[in-house]
């Protein structure tokens, strides 16, 4: 009776033991939360098994028969394939040259809207756009200014220089795709680096003015190592998305000219969806999130390790 008494007016419950009204909330949660996890497992989980298993066996849909497993010989033909391998070459040289230029020019351009100007948010907004605008959207509009009666041509005929066929020249089509696809990430990195540039302790910089530290000496031994972690990430997601690049390809040169810009991802689709080797294209699929991941692992290590040593 006195337990009842003391747990009426306030006492504490036996630890461990959660009250009803918890216990009810926590069921209402699990309740509401269960048709948004059956769904994610829906399209996630469960067709990534599916892959793997697809990725296991000789299976060509237009022919009606079902899957053949064979093992492990679909990723044995797909590392055996030349084509495989330059896409791979291909899909590197994209991802790398394109972080190029898109990390050391949003760091530049997070240094230049570091400041309170005039229209400085304006500016960071105009920066920023085309970073929120569809990829699709942002590669019909290069396809036209990199197409023969394009705006860049026709900035070289004023100027007087012949016209250069940008996607369909294939010495010029993969970099015209670093190019564009750079210029997109822009944005997105600026504003991280910007976030990174605002927090950095001003005490720092005023001790580094003292010792007489000029701006290039301040950048190269303050700014620069504490922006080593917001640069590994940068690099790393940047990475992870440019290593899985599909549709800006599709819509400006659909992997020509001459297979010049066929990457990993545009091998699959054509695998998949023209020549219908599901199998084939799974095991590719499999691999290339191998590739990702020790990439992935491989940027991180190196940026800390030099991090560490700046």
């Amino acid at each position: 009776m006195t337990t009842m008494i003391d747990a009426r007016k306030g006492g504490r419950l036996t630890p461990g033991r959660k009250s009803g009204s918890a216990r009810t909330k926590a069921r209402a949660a699990g309740i509401l939360l269960a048709p948004a996890l059956i769904v994610l497992f829906a399209v996630t989980v469960v067709p990534i098994f599916y892959g793997f298993y697809l990725s296991l066996t000789d299976y060509n849909p237009v022919e009606r028969a079902a899957p053949t497993f064979h093992g492990l010989d679909g990723y044995i033909r797909v590392l055996g394939m030349p084509a495989f391998w330059s896409s791979i070459g291909i899909t590197l040289t994209y991802a790398l040259g394109t972080l190029a230029i898109a990390v050391p020019g949003s760091l530049a351009l997070a240094m230049l809207v570091n400041g309170t100007f005039r229209g400085v948010k304006l500016f960071r907004t105009l920066l920023y756009l085309p970073r929120v605008v569809s990829l699709v959207a942002v590669s019909t509009i290069w396809l036209w200014i990199y197409s023969r009666d394009g705006l860049l041509n026709y900035v070289l005929d004023v100027i007087g220089l012949a016209p250069i066929s940008f996607l369909t020249d294939e010495n010029t089509a993969l970099v015209s795709l670093i190019v564009m696809r750079a210029w997109k990430a822009l944005g997105g990195s600026m504003i991280i680096f910007l976030a990174g540039l605002q927090a950095m302790p001003r005490d720092l910089y005023e001790a580094a003015s003292i010792d007489g530290c000029g701006r290039w000496a301040s950048f190269r031994h303050i700014t620069l190592p504490l922006l080593v972690p917001i640069t590994t990430y940068v690099v790393t997601v940047d990475l992870i998305y440019l290593a899985q690049s599909f549709s800006e390809i599709y819509v400006l040169t659909s992997g020509g000219p001459l297979g010049s810009t066929t990457v990993v991802n545009m091998l699959i689709y054509k695998e998949a969806f023209e020549y219908f080797r599901l199998g084939e294209a799974s095991s590719m699929a499999f691999i290339l999130f191998a590739l990702i991941f020790a990439l992935s692992l491989f940027s991180t290590r190196v940026l800390s390790r030099r991090g560490v040593h700046a």
